[in-house]
């Protein structure tokens, strides 16, 4: 799979802005999976459906219609005509796509529009099983880490620029919480695949992590 990039890392560790900034340059498609799996917790919170009924959640990721769209202010995620792009960015919903995207039926569902959405080539899939799971024959494979300390501060940030009033000790408690269920689940754990190139991102900007992962590109493609 020469066409797929895989970066996978926990949350606040770049890899977003790193994958949004890569696929443009190369003039790849970007798949942001945890952006998939946040439009799921979003439906099955709209609808009603728990995270411990895997048949309904099943039967709710093979008829939901998701669209990635370019924007004005980027990459849109689209369900059905709602644009959800803003809506799946909150903290509820970072614990709940977490805990649906641990459910069996919903990982196997994903997988597979994962899967075709890919089979494009010429993609950059984000998220946290691509190099693992969903793409393990993908030639050139990455994970981004770094210290929680760094990326709480990193999410914090964000979340301030976004006018949320939260202080710095929730959003490092809430992150250490998401690393305890990805990194634990029995489906699709949250870890680097056995030939991933490992990028701790602690002293490093963004430019100097895509130059790290152009080199490694251009390396395996000599």
């Amino acid at each position: 799979m020469e066409g797929v990039i895989t970066i996978d890392g926990p949350a606040g560790s770049g890899k977003s802005t790193v994958s949004i900034l890569l696929a443009k340059q190369l003039g790849f498609f970007y798949l942001d999976t945890g952006a998939m799996y946040r439009a799921v917790a979003l439906q099955a919170e709209r609808e009603g459906v728990g995270p411990e009924d895997g048949e309904a959640l099943g039967d709710l990721c093979r008829n939901l219609e998701l669209r990635f769209e370019e924007g004005e202010t980027g990459l849109q995620l689209y369900l059905e005509e709602d644009d959800i792009s803003s809506a799946i960015r909150s903290p509820e919903m970072d614990m709940l796509s977490s805990t649906v995207s641990a459910v069996g039926e919903v990982r196997e569902a994903m997988t597979e529009l994962q899967r075709k959405m890919g089979s494009r080539g010429r993609v950059v899939a984000e998220g946290r099983d691509m190099g693992t799971v969903v793409f393990p024959n993908a030639i050139h494979k990455f994970f981004l880490t770094a210290s929680t300390r760094v990326r709480a501060e990193r999410r914090y940030r964000e979340r301030i620029e976004r006018g949320e009033n939260v202080p710095l000790t929730e959003v490092e408690e809430d992150l250490i919480k998401r690393d305890e269920q990805d990194s634990t689940r029995n489906i699709a754990p949250l870890r680097p695949a056995g030939d991933a190139i490992i990028i701790d991102t602690d002293t490093m900007n963004i430019e100097q992590v895509i130059q790290t992962i152009h080199d490694a590109v251009r390396m395996k493609s000599l």
